[in-house]
């Protein structure tokens, strides 16, 4: 994930938001962290950047007692580099590359990396439009297909009128707009008792002006738990869930049009927005989302693992994984899923809570579900189930340990063979 962000200005909801994604930094593999304009030109901030990760290598010898991922101190300070001068789409154009914008084409072109490289934008999108341009110049038609094919896009909101350009121009990059980012987030007594009161980590976390985290959604999609699965953006997770079908011509901010931009200048795009339920698919699962920061928070305080919380491990029927399982059944078949054998690296005793998640899938039937409540369940499928539809299971794993840490595990069940499958048991 490159991150593309507007910290430094006035609202401190993008350092409260890098702040947290640090913390996270063990689940998401941050491959860049590039200080960027929204609606308005400003200077560069990368200094600002610097130190939060500054504040991060105070605390690194401690985190890295709780989990092996967590990057070093100084392979965050490699990845900090500065975006476009000038916000909007004005702001590109040949010969106004930025080392963000080469930044950018660097990470996509890693040729040793084949995974999807997502930009997580927390302010303006043209930093990215300038690598887009650039790599259509100096690369030929085959390999700037296959560097298109490698972006996906999260944008908090859309803070210029760069993102429509980009997506109008190409329409076959995955292109995320959450303008449902607000109402999730703790509230100031939380942050005070959780956060700010806890460590010297905690203590530099600015108080809010606006909302908190507004930016957070864009990195929590990411978030490697069992539960979120990027690819597919209507499969619901901690950043959201987004609709099956982009949508068109989706606006961003009022900003944007108030510095004097046009969207719709760009001719018709196409974006995946927020489902239905809105901020609510995030806060369904919002208090695993707050327990997850305290005790990452409190990680900051000990190098001794005996003295915090850590996350177990859902195992379901030998899946140990972060993947979603997926299972092959007709109308009428009962299914057996056993996670007996989950783990607690603290020796916590473990709960466990079965649910379908019906806005992720197709069918909307009732379902039965035997041991709702138990490390095995049974699941019997409707006889009303058509060829084609889904079903997605949730098991989430709770330990008693404090604060409570929640783990995952995505049964997909269908009819039919599924495409990208990965498990089939």
């Amino acid at each position: 994930m490159i991150v593309m962000t507007d910290l430094g200005g006035t609202d401190p909801d993008d350092v409260q938001s890098l702040m947290h994604l640090l913390l996270c930094a063990d689940r998401i593999d941050i491959e860049g962290l590039i200080s960027t304009q929204a609606w308005i030109d400003d200077a560069d901030h990368t200094d600002c950047i610097r130190k939060v990760v500054e504040n991060y290598r105070k605390v690194y010898p401690c985190l890295r007692c709780h989990s092996d991922g967590f990057p070093t101190p100084e392979k965050l300070d490699s990845i900090i580099t500065r975006g476009q001068e000038k916000a909007h789409i004005s702001g590109i154009g040949m010969g106004k590359d930025s080392d963000g914008s080469d930044w950018i084409i660097k990470v996509v072109c890693d040729n040793n990396d084949n995974r999807p490289v997502w930009i997580a934008a927390w302010g303006g999108m043209n930093t990215l439009a300038q690598a887009l341009l650039k790599a259509s110049v100096i690369y030929d038609k085959e390999r700037f297909d296959a560097f298109r094919s490698k972006i996906r896009i999260y944008d908090i909101l859309g803070q210029d009128d760069a993102g429509a350009w980009i997506a109008h121009n190409y329409p076959d990059i995955t292109y995320i707009r959450n303008k449902e980012v607000y109402g999730w987030a703790p509230d100031d007594k939380w942050i005070d008792d959780n956060v700010q009161g806890i460590s010297p980590f905690g203590t530099s976390y600015p108080d809010r002006i606006w909302a908190t985290e507004g930016d957070s959604p864009a990195f929590m999609y990411m978030y490697s738990n069992g539960l979120n699965v990027p690819e597919h953006p209507d499969w619901g997770g901690w950043g959201g869930r987004f609709s099956l079908i982009c949508q068109k011509n989706v606006r961003g901010m009022d900003f944007v049009e108030k510095s004097g931009k046009d969207e719709s200048a760009f001719g018709d795009y196409y974006m995946y927005v927020s489902a239905p339920e809105g901020v609510n698919a995030i806060n369904r699962w919002k208090n695993h989302i707050y327990n997850d920061f305290a005790a990452r928070i409190k990680w900051t305080t000990t190098t001794d693992y005996s003295a915090a919380n850590h996350h177990p491990v859902a195992v379901v029927n030998g899946n140990n994984d972060n993947s979603p399982v997926f299972i092959k059944a007709n109308g009428g078949e009962q299914i057996t899923l056993d996670a007996s054998e989950s783990i607690d690296s603290d020796k916590d005793s473990l709960s466990f809570l079965w649910q379908i998640y019906t806005e992720a899938g197709t069918f909307c039937g009732d379902v039965e579900i035997t041991g709702t409540d138990s490390p095995i369940c049974s699941i019997t499928l409707p006889e009303t189930i058509k060829e084609d539809d889904t079903l997605h299971l949730i098991l989430a794993v709770t330990d008693n340990g404090t604060p409570s840490l929640t783990a995952y595990k995505r049964i997909v069940i269908s009819p039919t063979a599924l495409r990208h499958l990965k498990t089939e048991i």
